[in-house]
């Protein structure tokens, strides 16, 4: 991020899901190097995170933070017997928050055995990345709204050092983007008071999977006629015809998505917003 006296306009572009394939890691880094991303989340449960993270090395100054995960087809670091309430009597997680919210609102799920997992997550990507430091943490499928997983999530950033946790922001005014909503200002509430940074605004829980070029100027357009000094776009790039993306049922378009950040259009979208590109480490300067 550019340096100077007065605070900057930042822009986060973080690209979740790290890890999910080969195909998946490549195109992150590509978007980096070629594109605007700035951030990326790190999936640790993830069948190509170990073998990913060695792309890292390409982009030293892409943030790397921890997209925890209690939720998904893959399965958890620890084993059955450390986090019993969290997998079933085949070891697997829960596939969708539908299923996870329920069981956690009803007392089934320990939320110790969510502190369990999500701590070893953190301290996977931790590993695998230094020594360059994490430079945030959030959930996959946003789970971290929820008020007690909120909680774990705030107290393992400070115990882990990590500066900053994104708060999962919707545009829509119908039922789930007020429901939303809500839970995101307890959120944001819960990780200043905890001493966290977190961007004022929020883009891409309602456009997930579906941001291609047009629509992602579009999005860098909304946030830039708004008042936040900081933002976060959360993306998915991938690349067109990944076969190991088959086994994810989100009908993502991840290769679109990779086209959007590559092109010229965003870059300039993003000049005339007027932001600066850069990373969650960027949230301190930006606030001034």
């Amino acid at each position: 991020m550019t340096g100077g006296d007065a605070p900057q306009r930042l822009l986060i572009v973080n690209a979740d899901d790290f890890g999910l394939t080969n195909g998946v890691c490549r195109a992150i880094v590509r978007a980096h190097v070629e594109g605007i991303v700035t951030s990326t989340s790190a999936l640790a449960i993830a069948p190509a995170f170990a073998e990913g993270a060695g792309l890292l090395g390409d982009a030293p100054d892409l943030g790397v933070g921890v997209h925890l995960a209690v939720v998904g087809e893959d399965p958890p670091l620890l084993s059955a017997r450390e986090i019993p309430t969290l997998v079933d009597r085949g070891g697997r997680l829960p596939l969708s928050w539908r299923q996870f919210l329920p069981r956690i609102a009803m007392g089934r799920i320990d939320i110790a055995d969510v502190e369990r997992e999500f701590t070893a997550q953190a301290e996977a990507v931790r590993t695998a990345i230094a020594p360059r430091r994490v430079t945030h943490l959030d959930t996959h499928q946003h789970l971290h709204l929820w008020p007690r997983v909120a909680e774990v999530v705030c107290r393992l950033a400070r115990q882990m050092e990590v500066p900053a946790v994104r708060v999962t922001r919707s545009a829509s005014r119908g039922l789930k983007g007020r429901g939303v909503n809500r839970l995101a200002v307890r959120l944001d509430q819960r990780a200043r008071a905890a001493g966290l940074r977190v961007p004022d605004a929020f883009a891409g829980f309602d456009e997930a999977g579906a941001v291609a070029p047009a629509r992602l100027t579009g999005v860098i357009a909304a946030l830039g006629a708004g008042q936040a000094r900081t933002a976060e776009i959360g993306i998915h790039p991938g690349e067109h015809g990944d076969a190991d993306l088959d086994r994810y049922e989100w009908n993502y378009r991840w290769g679109d998505e990779l086209d959007a950040l590559l092109s010229a259009d965003a870059r300039a979208a993003v000049t005339r917003a007027g932001f600066t590109l850069g990373s969650f480490a960027d949230l301190g300067a930006a606030a001034g």
